[in-house]
């Protein structure tokens, strides 16, 4: 298993190789089936307990079904995980994608549930599903409630035998999928690192991307899915997993009642023996497009996420390629040989691999990073893995599996992994082997397996005297586990309960001498985790002309170290106290997030403290956030969404050069960065950051006595002397019309609508219009969603939202789409007939009571996230409005009637006032 932080999220480029989602926002659609409904029989398999490890217990069912519960009552949150081993490893010659295609269709209904999006929508649910090598998985998360888990647990039983999976279906879902494979068409890395992986695998299934060949899903045969279908989606070949706030018993009961009345097959499941051979020489791929940025891949097989030996792998990845202790980013980042680093290893069912690469910009040396990675790569030879190295990855690998685990959400989702690896207990027993092995093992791995002829690159070297890594081989899992002895479970703490009226009760807010509003709202949570957010607001529009990027820069150097501390240093304490710290600027705003737990939050308040009021601000740091925020811009210039949000962006904006509102264009972004220097970035901060206009919040496990004190020493002096006025966002007209844009080499394409509103979120029709854009575009049930997805198949993703502004009438609606260029005539009159058919004849009660229903459910999750509770506390607190502003709404929202919504739809969404922007490579060239 690998920890939270680090699951294929090191670099995007990873996540889009072929790990692929049914939806990038929520719920994944509908389920469905061509055998009987599951119905409660007398006679179902029987429930009976396994095992118990560290607070999971495991059950199995007679026909096979594995049950894992995860009860943890401190989020009031449940999450259902079903984990199917079957992906992508299991296709045969012409099935490649099918395992990805039977994920989009189980989603497309069953006798018994004929539209499941609609229902997962008035649920509140947050589901979704996934595609990988070894396994498929489908899981929701939603509010504690008895109802919606007992639902949901009975669709999935359910799906698992009576989805349609019908030509029909089939049909309209291709175009999505084949508006899924286009975009990630449109990712130079996604490309690279599938055709890396082809590379690398001669034989084995990890060489085919998992979306699969587009003849082989286009040609795909109904009969052949279907059959697929009913041999890989059985209880035998599933895991349920349940986690977070539940009433065990009656889950018990539920599962048994459902799934037990799925018979055991009969089939035989078919035994996978292909391996590839010891790889016996270097090997290259390259890739040739328009756009992007230079990267670079090196690929080395590894071992199977079983083996004793893949903790060392995990260990050494963090080695090369984590920032700022990794070696890649000392000699490549640091050296301005690159412009930022990565790496990630697969633990996988069979013998996975280890990636490590490097992002250049178009002015740096290919050649010369390419020989700087490789020499760092290999040379464990002649500079051996060090103690403090071993130690500073371990304690970051730790750190992220202890927050992982802490979090109910994730645990339910990640045991996936480790039942797709073979055995779900090996979330537990990587970990022991992260703390358990030696330098001399680590050493060991680095030196089999880091080797020339081991390695996928960018070009061949011959060798006179090849040294091979170990034969590929499968793990024994008895003998492996035979003598695992799992951690004491850790212990249940009390439920909490996510209303604005207990929210309000038990927050304690406070203002500082300084001038900084403080809120802290204690409350149980699994494993003593905090979550704290903080705002330093600055400037007014006039002291905030002219500073280019030196607010931005300011934020991204921040972590890179202090007066008192190198960046090393500063990095490896947080790594100690096991606390994640990220910031981020906006105008006026400068804002901290961080992760900690409940012994180690006063002194981690401490660093931040130190970080944001005595930085470092070294010109090696400006230099290499410079370098990365360029390589960025570049790979922005040819993106269709990029270039239109520009476009839009820039229209008809009255602000000029210098000021904070106005919109840039990508050039003058670019010369912003080149003309800044490190005086400007240390005069901004001198000037403008302090404490007196800030807000600090905490939510979690907190000590209030243990964190006053830090508090009061470290932000309740620090004061500034600079005013600060919000910065007024008038409404501007802006001239409707449509823009139309051509961007070579893409095949996807993007819609972008954009209308401004007199509106804001204390405005009387604002619970009316907000529930009006969720029927419109961003519920799980929306016209624009059924219509262009889940109708006409074209667009993976379309919806539509509203930016509200809290003090000016100014608030934006939005709606985006992205869809092969060849279908731009079809998208533009599914979305304007839809549009029209809303304004002219309103939404029905139907539409209407589920979509308030949904709306009010997604609220009260997002209440039951520490994360969203802190990050609202700070923007209440600049507001002067507490939780009750939520109550508020939520009443607001509840007598809301349909001829209410259907008006604000027509008083402010007209067609004929809007900016339509397209941007893509359409047929006619020019973008017409």
């Amino acid at each position: 298993m690998k920890p939270l932080a680090r699951l294929r999220s090191l670099i995007l480029v990873a996540v889009a190789a072929g790990l692929s989602w049914s939806s990038m926002a929520a719920p994944a659609a509908s389920a469905s089936s061509t055998r009987g409904a599951i119905a409660p029989v007398a006679k179902t398999s029987t429930l009976r307990p396994v095992q118990q490890v560290e607070g999971i217990t495991e059950y199995r069912l007679a026909n096979g079904l594995q049950v894992l519960l995860v009860p943890d009552d401190a989020k009031p949150t449940t999450t259902v995980n079903v984990t199917y081993r079957v992906g992508s490893l299991h296709e045969n010659y012409g099935e490649t994608g099918m395992a990805h295609l039977l994920e989009h269709l189980i989603f497309k209904g069953s006798p018994r549930h004929p539209n499941v999006w609609a229902e997962f929508n008035q649920r509140g649910l947050r589901a979704n599903g996934s595609t990988w090598f070894d396994r498929t998985n489908y899981f929701a998360s939603f509010a504690a409630n008895e109802d919606n888990l007992h639902w949901y647990l009975r669709w999935q039983a359910d799906a698992m035998v009576n989805s349609f999976i019908a030509r029909k279906d089939l049909d309209s879902e291709m175009t999505v999928v084949r508006n899924e494979m286009e975009m990630g068409e449109n990712n130079p890395g996604r490309i690279l690192l599938e055709k890396t992986l082809a590379a690398m695998y001669q034989w084995h299934n990890y060489g085919k991307s998992t979306i699969g060949a587009r003849t082989d899903v286009e040609g795909v045969d109904i009969g052949r899915l279907q059959a697929f279908y009913r041999q890989y989606y059985q209880p035998d070949n599933a895991t349920l997993i349940v986690s977070g706030q539940f009433d065990e018993a009656k889950v018990l009961a539920w599962v048994q009642r459902y799934f037990g009345a799925i018979p055991k097959p009969k089939r035989v499941l078919p035994s996978l023996y292909t391996l590839d051979p010891v790889q016996d020489g270097e090997r290259e791929v390259t890739l040739r497009r328009v756009g992007g940025v230079p990267l670079l891949y090196a690929g080395y097989h590894t071992v199977p996420g079983a083996h004793p030996d893949h903790a060392a792998v995990e260990l050494l990845s963090l080695v090369l390629a984590d920032t700022p202790s990794g070696r890649l980013h000392q000699r490549l980042t640091e050296q301005r040989l690159a412009a930022g680093v990565f790496g990630f290893t697969e633990g996988l069912r069979d013998p996975g691999f280890l990636l490590l690469g490097a992002q250049l910009t178009p002015e740096q040396d290919v050649a010369a990073a390419s020989r700087v990675m490789i020499e760092t790569i290999e040379s464990f030879g002649a500079q051996p893995v060090t103690a403090e190295e071993l130690e500073r990855a371990r304690a970051k690998w730790l750190k992220d599996w202890d927050r992982g685990f802490a979090d109910p959400q994730h645990v339910g989702v990640a045991l996936s992994e480790a039942v797709a690896q073979g055995d779900w207990r090996l979330f537990f027993y990587t970990r022991d082997r992260v703390r358990q092995i030696a330098l001399a093992d680590v050493q060991r791995v680095a030196d089999q397996y880091l080797l020339p002829a081991n390695r996928t690159l960018g070009r061949y070297l011959p060798t006179a005297e090849p040294r091979r890594a170990p034969a590929p081989q499968r793990v024994d899992l008895a003998e492996v586990m035979k003598g695992f002895q799992p951690a004491p479970a850790p212990e249940r703490v009390a439920a909490f309960d996510p209303s604005p009226a207990n929210i309000d009760a038990r927050t304690q807010r406070l203002r500082l001498p300084s001038g900084m509003q403080v809120a802290l709202l204690p409350k149980p949570t699994r494993s003593q985790a905090i979550q704290i957010s903080v705002a330093l607001r600055h400037g007014t529009a006039d002291s905030l002309k002219g500073w280019g990027e030196a607010p931005t820069a300011l934020a991204a150097m921040l972590d890179k170290g202090t007066r008192q501390r190198s960046r090393q240093q500063w990095q490896d304490r947080l790594d100690a106290l096991r606390a994640d710290v990220r910031f981020g600027m906006s105008a006026g705003t400068l804002s901290a997030s961080v992760v900690t737990r409940r012994e180690a939050a006063a002194e981690v308040l401490a660093l931040v403290h130190e970080a944001l009021s005595e930085p470092a601000l070294t010109q090696a740091a400006l230099d290499e956030v410079r370098d990365q925020a360029l390589a960025a811009l570049a790979e922005q210039r040819k993106e269709p969404q990029a270039v239109l949000a520009e476009a839009i962006g820039r229209r008809d904006n009255p602000y000029p050069r210098g000021d904070v509102r106005h919109a840039r264009s990508f050039d003058e972004i670019a010369a912003d960065w080149q003309a800044l220097t490190l005086e400007q970035v240390k005069a901004f901060h001198a000037r403008f950051i302090a404490g007196s206009h800030g807000q600090l919040a905490l939510v979690g496990d907190v000590d209030v006595t243990a964190v006053m004190p830090v508090l009061n020493t470290r932000f309740g002096d620090w004061r500034g002397s600079e005013a600060r006025e919000p910065i007024p966002q008038p409404l501007q007209p802006v001239t409707p019309g449509t823009i139309r844009l051509h961007t070579p080499d893409r095949q996807n394409a993007a819609l972008l609508v954009q209308l401004p509103l007199a509106l804001n979120d204390r405005h009387p029709d604002y619970p009316a219009l907000m529930l009006a854009n969720h029927l419109l575009g961003s519920g799980g049930d929306s016209r624009l969603w059924n219509r262009l997805r889940e109708t006409d198949g074209l667009s993976y993703n379309v919806y539509s939202a509203v930016q509200w502004q809290s003090r000016d009438l100014h608030s934006t609606w939005y709606a985006e789409a992205i869809f092969a260029p060849q279908n731009r005539d079809r998208v533009e009159r599914g979305f304007r007939e839809e549009l029209t058919r809303a304004l002219r004849e309103g939404f029905s009660e139907r539409e209407f009571q589920a979509g308030r229903q949904g709306l009010l459910n997604f609220r009260r999750l997002a209440r039951a996230q520490d994360n969203r509770l802190a990050g609202a506390w700070v923007g209440l607190l600049d507001l002067d409005r507490t939780f009750d502003e939520a109550a508020r709404l939520d009443a607001a929202l509840s007598a809301l009637t349909l001829e209410q919504v259907n008006s604000a739809l027509r008083r402010y969404l007209d067609p004929d006032k809007m900016v339509w922007g397209w941007a893509g490579d359409f047929p006619d060239a020019a973008g017409r």
